[in-house]
């Protein structure tokens, strides 16, 4: 009896032991592969998933905040309801349109901003928002926030505990899951990004692979300024700072058939003036005019002043045409391109659906 007694007590430990053994199997994190507080890797990648607050330069000129849309401006007197970031569109438009130097814009507040944190605030006054847009950089200035490159979500992280125990495993879809999750991340955890991981670099869409998490590292800080962060009040990147004679040149005898969409001489509107001519501008600094059969030639040519575009213009046949303009800026948009030329209260615009 005390035999079966003592082999059943010796079976039920093996059976406790057994279970037990089970239960504190884990899943190792790679130590390599991991991700910790304030580690140059995690300060990285939260850079690259922080908030980028250029998109609305041209309401706020503040490169760190974002205003949360819908918002309301009054730009020159004209009421704008901004709904979408393509709305952005209609106050450049506004401002372009517009030959004078003291344009206006007005927030309508209160409004929600969004800081590089992520975390928002109610703004009340224009003089508030100064104090946010305080501090941010400059323009075209070294900020934190990395625009050069992006991560393609979704993206997986595996979080386990000090013992090396998976806890928890999350997949992030976009910057604000990705940058909460790496500014929150604790001493009490460790984190493993499941690679491969895919970067894009924003410049031209190119895409990069990364197996490692040094891999990942060294592809963002090797192409950290691979690109025009765009972080300047000029909207579209359309005034043409650094434009030389080769470039306009360059655009304006690439295409054929200019039009002019905008005429203003002597502070009257003559943008019908010249409603169905046509203009080409060639290499050997002529050019022609054509309406209904009809040709007139002339020349241009341009120079560049100390950094001042001039392009001048003599058709002496359409002498509203003639002058030497100033290149006030290039429009490019997808599909059309439009070429701004100013002297004074004076302003001649050509368009083309070619570029």
């Amino acid at each position: 009896m005390k035999t079966y007694y003592l082999l059943f007590w010796l079976s039920f430990i093996l059976i406790l032991t057994s279970c037990r053994k089970e239960e504190i199997e884990f899943v190792e994190a790679p130590n390599d592969d991991t991700l910790t507080p304030s580690s140059r890797v995690t300060n990285t990648m939260s850079r690259v998933a922080m908030n980028d607050g250029s998109n609305d330069n041209i309401i706020d000129n503040a490169n760190c905040i974002s205003i949360q849309l819908p918002v309301t401006v009054i730009v020159n007197e004209i009421t704008v309801t901004v709904n979408t970031e393509s709305d952005y569109d209609t106050i450049e438009a506004i401002l372009d349109d517009s030959l004078s130097n003291d344009d206006t814009l007005e927030i309508i507040f209160p409004i929600n901003i969004t800081l590089p944190d992520y975390s928002t605030v109610t703004v009340n006054t224009q003089a508030e928002l100064n104090n946010y847009a305080a501090n941010c950089n400059g323009e075209n200035e070294v900020d934190d926030d990395i625009e050069c490159i992006d991560f393609q979500y979704p993206l997986g992280v595996s979080v386990f505990n000090t013992s090396n125990e998976l806890i928890y495993t999350v997949e992030f879809t976009n910057d604000y899951e990705m940058y909460t999750f790496l500014s929150t991340l604790s001493t009490d955890v460790v984190a493993q990004l499941e690679f491969p991981i895919t970067l894009i670099l924003t410049n031209d869409s190119t895409t990069i692979t990364a197996n490692t998490l040094t891999e990942l590292e060294n592809t963002i800080l090797n192409y950290i300024d691979d690109c025009d962060e765009d972080d300047d009040y000029d909207y579209n990147d359309d005034d043409c700072i650094g434009c030389s004679p080769s470039y306009v040149t360059t655009i304006l005898t690439g295409c054929s058939d200019w039009t002019v969409d905008k005429l203003e001489r002597n502070g009257n509107d003559y943008d019908d003036l010249y409603s169905g001519y046509t203009f080409n501008f060639f290499s050997d600094n002529t050019l022609s005019a054509s309406y209904s059969g009809n040709t007139y030639n002339g020349s241009w040519s341009t120079v560049d002043n100390n950094g001042t575009i001039t392009i001048s213009i003599d058709i002496p046949s359409l002498p509203y045409c003639n002058n030497d303009w100033i290149l006030y800026e290039v429009d490019s948009p997808p599909g059309e391109t439009k070429i701004d030329l100013r002297v004074g209260e004076d302003r001649i615009r050509y368009e083309n659906y070619c570029n």
